[in-house]
């Protein structure tokens, strides 16, 4: 058997060697642990039990394959929940909890007593910002809608997983709102926003869905559809939420100005200082500059 210690070391090495971020290690260690139900900071110096030796050396192996850690241990964690994750499904990212966090004070300061906020989430993938705002904003009626039956499968596990009320919906962008005369609060998507010709890292384009990655020559093709058939499904007072590139700003902004001339909107930058998020809103942009 192998001391602790000494496994995260090898293994940070080996990831170090393959350009994998060497976090890793210990990310992985820490969730096979609890897992195990086993303390690791108080046994750091002692030797790991035989079983979660075992499981540590395969899941490493895996992630050296450069397999996503999430996909190795079956789930991800975003906004404190958890959500199971597989190929079907792009793994959520901490930047999407930013975009949460913006959506729900934006409720907060453009509804604040309205009972019920009719909401959807465009691409909703492993249902992450669907069950997040459905779980940390009680007025909101939720549905999420996706092209993909493989991911609706996952998203539905996910939703049932955080006890969160939110209706699925199959379907082509907005398509299945508009057959269902739907007149929505919000609409929210992160859609498919990386550019054809994009490279990607060996993890993301081996692993991750293409159908949830790749948004057209130019990465808009999505919300240059959102945009063309957004008004036959929102209300007079509404908003809509986007993650985008980070490099999207100027193209974007064009965007919004072509298709919908009427809108205010804004682009907010993330954590790092990118340009990750495009709000866009009707007759309601007054609220949020309060």
């Amino acid at each position: 058997m192998t001391v602790f210690s000494k496994a995260v070391r090898k293994y940070e090495k080996l990831c170090r060697q393959k350009d994998i971020p060497e976090e890793t290690v210990m990310a992985y260690l820490v969730e096979l642990s609890q897992q195990e139900r086993c303390d690791l900071y108080l046994h750091y110096e002692e030797e790991m039990p035989e079983e979660l030796e075992k499981k540590f050396d395969a899941g490493m192996a895996r992630i050296l394959n450069d397999e996503p850690m999430d996909h190795v241990v079956g789930y991800s964690w975003f906004y404190g929940y958890k959500m199971i994750v597989n190929e079907d499904v792009l793994i959520p990212r901490p930047e999407t909890e930013e975009l949460c966090a913006h959506i729900l004070s934006r409720m907060d300061r453009i509804f604040p007593d309205q009972d019920v906020i009719e909401t959807v989430d465009v691409g909703t993938g492993s249902g992450a910002i669907a069950i997040t705002i459905a779980k940390e904003e009680p007025r909101v009626h939720m549905r999420a809608t996706d092209i993909s039956e493989a991911a609706l499968v996952t998203a539905r596990k996910n939703a049932e997983l955080n006890e969160a009320d939110v209706s699925f919906t199959a379907g082509d962008m907005l398509k299945p709102l508009i057959e269902d005369g739907v007149k929505l609060d919000v609409l929210i998507s992160n859609p498919p926003y990386i550019p054809a010709h994009e490279k990607m890292e060996k993890s993301v384009v081996d692993f991750e869905p293409h159908v949830a990655l790749f948004g057209g020559e130019d990465g808009l093709k999505f919300y240059r559809e959102i945009f063309e058939d957004c008004r036959k499904v929102l209300k007079e007072r509404s908003f809509m939420a986007f993650e985008m590139g980070w490099d999207q700003r100027e193209r974007m902004s064009a965007l919004v100005h072509e298709i919908l001339p009427e809108a205010q909107f804004e682009i907010l930058k993330d954590i790092n200082g990118k340009d990750r998020m495009l709000f866009v809103y009707f007759n309601c942009a007054d609220a949020v500059k309060q």
